[in-house]
């Protein structure tokens, strides 16, 4: 396992005050009471994968999974890209090795505990986003993107299919017959193409786009977690699920939302004409 130094400190009530984690290289990551940030950080290398961001990712998301009361999540990157996907140049010419095995205990692990996370998770996609790095930010829940951002399927350039969830997101996102085109031809996708074909959620002036995230990021802290959580985790279930079962699946899960404070207090506060102040559960 990964040494790391963490001084979580006394948790602080201010959900502005930030703990941050010193020792990562290849990551930066800062939570708030109630927000965890994760955010690339090779910026010289397009912020391409290498070993070592694979064995931090997967400690900070082991430490998000963990932590109590999180509302929210954001998956950024530093610098003029999100991520490249793997770096290349870390293998030697001719180097042959087992690319599934390099999968299962680099991205696979690491999605596996990304879809446990029960808060939501906005990716802010702040530059190009190819191979790797765009489907991991498929993976995410609310997608949104610079409008100078791209996102490039470059799998097949380099003789290989795509992989982090890639080719079961993809025909579901923008249908079958766009995901194989833009996959076998390697196509660029950009940031406005990508919302219109519903892609992502949202392109965004470069400009505006920080204080935009931001403004989504604390949007979703004052909303209902709970309720949030069940969203995502149904949605993901009704690609396997037959009609009747679905149904059955919405009428369990409402039940339980029917019993939470978060619902009560949305009707009073909608009866008595005031914002509502959810607790998350």
């Amino acid at each position: 396992m990964l040494a790391l130094k963490f001084d979580l400190g006394t948790r602080m009530k201010d959900s502005r005050m930030t703990d941050s984690w010193d020792g990562l290289e290849t990551l930066i990551y800062t939570k708030t009471a109630t927000t965890a940030t994760v955010s690339f950080n090779r910026p010289d290398k397009l912020n391409a994968f290498n070993d070592q961001m694979h064995d931090e990712l997967f400690v900070v998301l082991n430490d998000i999974v963990n932590t109590k009361d999180l509302r929210c999540v954001l998956l950024t990157g530093e610098g003029r890209g999100f991520c490249a996907g793997q770096d290349l140049g870390t293998r030697e010419p001719g180097e042959s090795f087992d690319l599934g095995d390099k999968l299962e205990n680099g991205y696979n692990k690491n999605l596996r505990i990304l879809k446990t996370i029960q808060a939501p998770i906005v990716c802010a996609v702040n530059g190009v986003a190819a191979g790797a790095g765009a489907n991991i930010a498929l993976n995410c829940d609310v997608v949104v993107a610079k409008q100078s951002a791209k996102f490039i399927q470059a799998f097949s350039s380099i003789g290989l299919i795509p992989d982090c969830n890639g080719t079961w997101i993809l025909p579901k996102l923008v249908g079958l017959a766009r995901a194989k085109a833009i996959t076998m031809l390697g196509t660029p996708v950009k940031a406005d193409q990508a919302e219109a074909w519903g892609m992502i959620y949202q392109s965004i002036a470069d400009e505006n786009f920080d204080a935009e995230v931001a403004t989504l990021v604390a949007t979703l802290e004052q909303r209902p977690t709970r309720a949030l959580s069940f969203i995502k985790n149904i949605m993901d279930e009704s690609y396997g699920n037959d009609y009747g079962v679905h149904l059955d699946r919405e009428r369990d899960v409402q039940r339980v939302c029917g019993l939470s404070h978060d619902f009560g207090e949305g009707v009073s506060a909608f009866m008595e004409k005031r914002k509502p102040e959810f607790k998350g559960h």
